[in-house]
């Protein structure tokens, strides 16, 4: 494969990672959700955050996808890149692609026990944010390398 090629190969797999394990995660506490909402429906707003809350993972998929074809400068029509500066770009995009795989769906479990405490104890919405938020900060961290490693390999 040429290098513009690995490249768009690893930008593809961030974007499909993220989208993966948040459709997942979203998917599994929506479940929970719409149970608890089906009985108390004034409970939706403060459900809505913990749904919503694992689609962070294939909105930082999708910005390194596109922060690739930033640095590669897809946009001004300047394409070129050996083999090894594609493979590079491509090894930059797998800690994003994978880590928010899984925390996407462990944040959408992590969420389903929020959902349960939300449903008994409405008063402790606030609280029930953190523990699926915990899971959120391996994602980020998995962000903050691949921008790093990309910046590195494209600089």
């Amino acid at each position: 494969m040429s290098g513009v090629e690995w490249a768009f190969f690893g930008a593809a797999l961030a974007a499909i990672g993220g989208g993966i394990g948040s459709a997942i995660g979203i998917a599994i506490v929506s479940g929970a959700a719409t149970g608890v909402v089906s009985e108390a429906p004034e409970k939706f707003g403060r459900l809505l955050p913990l749904t919503a809350m694992p689609g962070t993972q294939g909105i930082y998929g999708f910005i390194t996808a596109l922060l690739v074809f930033i640095f590669l400068g897809f946009f001004e029509g300047d394409l070129a890149l050996s083999a090894t500066e594609g493979l590079r770009v491509f090894f930059s995009c797998l800690p994003v692609a994978f880590v928010c795989m899984v925390s996407g769906i462990y944040q959408g479990l992590a969420a389903v026990g929020a959902v349960g405490m939300v449903a008994r104890r409405d008063e402790e919405a606030g609280k029930a944010l953190i523990f699926p938020a915990l899971v959120e900060t391996y994602a980020v961290f998995s962000l903050i390398i691949s921008v790093l490693m990309l910046i590195t390999v494209t600089g």
